[in-house]
């Protein structure tokens, strides 16, 4: 996904917004929350129905068909990135609501091991935070771009320490990777929103050059971003102050 082709390349991040950048902005949070009530209304009709949860869950444990749909959604991102200049609109969006189900198809399995107090009260958490941090990335005037290198090199290191305890199953290990998790997405929030907010500027300045299904492509991709650190932040929370059934 060449998204860097849109950005606004001035230093300063505060210029005067006009209306295609706000509605560029405003779609990006409007599929996001599509996505998250897509997922929401999967989650809930999987972990309500006995017949469905049995497809995915097995004497507690996840079936093979439970582990395909676990791992589906991370080769729908995949997908979507590598497809970015090649997907029609269309496709793309097709492929972003398909991952929206399957991943609250996924995410069920959360509501049969965890509390739903413990659910609801970490996605209210997550949902603070998650606000708070993108309210802060489009209004600071820090360029926060300059964090980027030190978050990927964090997102990449909790990455492969997820992977060694995945072998090591470490419970202590596992609690100081949620902390660090929470931290770390914290702040690509705020770093992400203000990337989506230079490409709004961009698409304003640049705006007879590019094509209008380019620029809702990129709306797309830019609400997976956003949904993503929003779940890792609730997910993350869960680990730490969840309360299992």
């Amino acid at each position: 996904m060449e998204q860097q082709n849109y950005q606004y390349q001035d230093n300063t991040v505060f210029v005067q917004e006009g209306t295609v950048s706000k509605k560029f902005f405003a779609n990006v949070f409007l599929w996001m929350f599509v996505a998250l009530a897509i997922s929401t209304l999967a989650a809930y009709f999987i972990n309500s129905s006995s017949e469905a949860r049995s497809y995915l869950i097995n004497d507690g444990a996840r079936t093979t068909l439970g582990t395909v749909a676990m791992f589906a959604p991370l080769a729908l991102v995949l997908l979507m990135g590598a497809g970015f200049n090649r997907l029609s609109f269309g496709a793309l969006l097709g492929v972003f609501i398909l991952f929206s189900v399957l991943l609250g198809i996924s995410l069920s399995y959360i509501l049969y091991i965890y509390n739903e107090s413990s659910v609801v009260g970490c996605f209210a958490a997550a949902t603070g935070i998650f606000g708070i941090m993108a309210v802060l990335g489009y209004t600071t005037d820090v360029d926060l771009s300059k964090f980027g290198p030190i978050l990927m090199v964090g997102l990449v290191g909790l990455i492969i320490a997820s992977v060694v305890n995945w072998f090591l199953q470490s419970a202590q290990f596992d609690y100081i990777m949620s902390f660090f998790g929470v931290a770390l997405f914290t702040a690509l929030t705020a770093y992400d929103v203000q990337k989506i907010k230079r490409i709004g500027l961009g698409i304003e300045a640049n705006g007879d050059q590019i094509v209008a299904a380019d620029s809702q492509k990129l709306a797309i991709m830019s609400a997976l971003t956003l949904y993503l650190d929003f779940l890792n932040i609730f997910l993350f929370l869960l680990r730490i102050f969840g309360g299992r059934k």
